[in-house]
């Protein structure tokens, strides 16, 4: 693997999951642990990087040297991101962010009763596709797109429509894991990557991403 050197970079990281509320005890979720993102931050930090990560909830230590905005729902971490991207050289969607959110939150415990619960969900923003929609010269762009089928090329429109530079496809076995098994698509072609641990996936992908920064520089 190629050295990663990102002394002087400022990166930004989302990473775990969101949580949107249906009434004050329960929530939509999912599996994600949090534990990509904390290792992409733990391998930018190592190779020199200022790094930043609007984390979701997770049960994980945050790496050492590293910022942690803790935030819960999608809409907050939409805001923390788009807060800072424009300060920061290298952003790294890695967060599984819930697709969508309750219209309206239950003021109070949904109680149990005979009949069927129905939820009126709407949309969450897309918030890799939004900060990337707010770039400035030099600046990458990587996403993540976790998928249960044509993973490659799920990816591949992602990478297209959401204006970025690299997306790590994925399946849901990475979820809740200590290990990956990604690949990474690319604008000019895909590395296809053996399952790993996640550590050794992170550098794998910051390699990706030095090489990309300084083909901008």
């Amino acid at each position: 693997m190629p050295s990663t050197s990102l002394r002087g970079r400022r990166v930004l990281i989302t990473s775990g999951p969101t949580r949107e509320y249906l009434d004050p005890v329960r929530f939509l979720t999912n599996a994600s642990s949090g534990a990509m993102g904390f290792a992409l931050a733990a391998a930018a930090r190592a190779a020199g990087a200022r790094v930043s990560v609007v984390s979701g909830p997770t049960a994980l230590r945050a790496p050492r040297g590293v910022e942690v905005v803790r935030v819960t729902a999608a809409l907050e971490m939409r805001r923390e991101v788009l807060r800072r991207v424009r300060a920061a050289d290298l952003i790294i969607g890695a967060a599984a962010v819930c697709d969508w959110r309750l219209v309206r939150v239950a003021r109070h415990k949904i109680k149990r009763g005979p009949g069927r619960v129905s939820m009126n969900l709407t949309p969450n923003p897309d918030i890799i596709k939004a900060a990337a929609s707010r770039r400035r010269p030099g600046q990458v762009f990587i996403g993540f797109a976790l998928e249960t089928r044509a993973k490659e090329a799920n990816a591949r429109a992602k990478l297209k429509r959401k204006g970025l530079d690299l997306v790590a496809a994925n399946g849901p076995s990475c979820l809740a894991s200590g290990r990956a098994r990604l690949t990474l698509v690319g604008r000019t072609g895909d590395v296809r990557l053996p399952e790993m641990p996640k550590a050794r996936a992170a550098r794998a992908i910051l390699a990706e991403a030095t090489r990309l920064l300084e083909l901008r520089d």
